[in-house]
């Protein structure tokens, strides 16, 4: 019982300390100041296990398809490189204030499976700024990024910009806003979307071009329509979204 009773003393002063300790304000969390090596030890050391044990769930498709890469290129370099960084280009501002910093995805990918690469793009990791892409990205948008990610290690400056440049229009974050109309309007609220929003309203977005006063304005006008008329149906076209998905 004495050896009980000594256990429960000593685990009682410890969460008493740590407790104290938390309430101090002792401990630096600024992301200026850096971790310390036993820190940094056993953050990574649970972040790396974390992610091998939960990546063997992932099923792989088939990643060698080079639209699949040309999709995942666009989006890379919407989505990853102001932390990241990618061949000849540095992490943005944000990338370079983060602590730990963000890790050489070509580095990263040399080591890591494309299970593992696509785990962490989708769950993210806590308390490192990396942020879970499957909270806005479903699974077939996130596979590309991963094709392209496992080409990074083979890439220079140089064959990064030449893929990137064979990859326009395609993928879900086109270069320069351009593509379909999800990246441009829908994902990062673009003009289209700001258009449609105020002619919904009956206003006029800034920029945005308006009707002549012509017979063509009666087709935007709703009075002018009769009800007792049928409205011929609006064809809805496939949405290409750049991908091939027939792994």
């Amino acid at each position: 019982m004495k050896i009980v009773s000594n256990i429960f003393v000593f685990v009682l002063f410890v969460a008493l300390g740590v407790i104290g300790f938390a309430y101090s304000g002792l401990y630096n969390v600024g992301a200026s100041s850096a971790h310390g090596g036993f820190t940094n030890w056993l953050l990574s050391t649970i972040s790396h296990e974390s992610i091998e044990r939960r990546a063997t769930e992932v099923s792989v498709p088939n990643l060698d398809d080079e639209n699949l890469v040309l999709a995942g290129i666009n989006d890379f370099d919407s989505m990853c490189i102001d932390c990241h960084g990618a061949p000849g280009k540095k992490p943005a501002a944000v990338g370079q204030g983060l602590n730990p910093p963000a890790p050489d995805l070509s580095e990263e990918a040399a080591e890591m499976t494309a299970a593992e690469l696509f785990w962490v793009t989708k769950n993210g990791i806590k308390m490192t700024g990396m942020p879970a892409w499957g909270a806005t990205h479903d699974d077939d948008a996130l596979w590309p990024v991963v094709a392209f990610m496992t080409r990074l290690p083979d890439l220079d400056a140089d064959g990064y910009q030449a893929l990137l440049a064979r990859a326009e229009g395609q993928g879900h974050h086109q270069r320069d806003g351009q593509g379909d109309g999800d990246s441009a309007g829908h994902e990062h609220g673009g003009s289209d979307a700001g258009a449609a929003a105020s002619h919904e309203h009956g206003e006029t977005a800034p920029g945005a071009r308006t009707h002549d006063e012509t017979p063509d304005k009666a087709a935007h006008d709703h009075s002018s329509h009769s009800h007792d008329e049928p409205t011929p149906e609006k064809e809805v076209k496939p949405h290409d979204d750049g991908h091939d998905h027939d792994h």
